[in-house]
C-alpha cells in the first residue's frame, strides 16, 4: 500500500479515502473534483468475464471485487474505500483491454463507424459497512476510420492498457462522432456519481 506521490489527505475530509486503483487517470479526475486520496491499494484480481456474462454485471462484478480485495489488505485505521471498474462493449461483446498493437486494432476496427457502450462501477466501501454501487452509462459514436488513421493510433501507443484499446482523452477524442452521457465516465470515473457516492460516506471534497 503507497501514498500518491506529493498527495495529502484534503483538510476538509473527516474520513481517510482509500483509492484501489494504481490508474492515472482516476487519481487525476478525483484531483479535478477536489479529492486526493490518502492512499493507493491497487487490488489484483481475476478478471477473466465469466460465459455469458453481461457487460453491465461484468462490471459491478468486479467493481465490488476489487473494492472487498483492498478493504481486506487495509491495515490503517477507519477508511473509506473507493473502486471502479469500466468497461467498453458493443452490443452484450466486452472488448478487451487491450494488451498489444493487435489488441488495439481490432478494437478499432470494431468500433469504426460505429455505437458503443462505456459503463463503469463505482463501488464505495467504508471499512465497517456494506458496498454503495453505482453505475453509468455514456453512449459512444466513433466516425469511419480509414486504415491510415488506425495505423497512426496504433502507432502513437495510447490505446495500450485501455479498455476498448482507446483513451479519449487523447488523440481519440477526434475519432468521436457523438458522445451522450458522463464524458468522465468513459475516462474511467463518473465524477457527478462519484462524489454524491462519496459525500454519503464522509468524504468531502475541499
Amino acid at each position: 500500500m503507497t501514498s500518491p506521490r506529493g498527495a495529502s489527505p484534503i483538510a476538509s475530509n473527516s474520513v481517510k479515502l482509500v483509492l484501489a486503483s494504481e490508474s492515472p487517470r482516476r487519481k487525476a479526475l478525483l484531483a479535478q473534483a477536489g479529492i486526493v486520496p490518502h492512499a493507493i491499494a491497487p487490488a489484483s484480481i481475476d478478471e477473466t468475464p465469466r460465459k455469458g456474462e453481461q457487460p453491465r454485471l461484468y462490471a459491478q462484478r468486479l467493481a465490488r471485487a476489487k473494492a472487498e480485495a483492498a478493504r481486506a489488505a487495509w491495515g490503517g485505521d477507519a477508511a473509506v474505500i473507493l473502486a471502479a471498474d469500466t468497461v467498453v462493449a458493443c452490443g452484450r461483446r466486452i472488448l478487451p483491454k487491450a494488451e498489444s498493437d493487435k489488441d488495439v486494432r481490432a478494437c478499432l476496427k470494431l468500433l469504426s463507424g460505429r455505437a458503443h457502450q462505456v459503463l463503469t462501477a463505482v463501488a464505495v466501501m467504508p471499512i465497517d459497512g456494506p458496498v454503495k454501487l453505482r453505475t453509468v452509462l455514456t453512449r459512444v459514436v466513433f466516425k469511419r476510420l480509414d486504415q491510415a488513421e488506425i495505423g497512426a493510433y496504433v502507432a502513437c501507443g495510447e490505446g495500450l492498457g485501455k479498455a476498448g484499446g482507446y483513451a479519449i482523452q487523447g488523440r481519440a477524442e477526434t475519432f468521436v462522432r457523438q458522445l451522450n452521457g458522463s464524458w468522465s465516465n468513459v475516462v474511467g470515473l463518473p465524477l457527478l456519481e462519484t462524489v454524491h457516492l462519496l459525500k454519503s460516506c464522509g468524504v468531502a471534497n475541499s
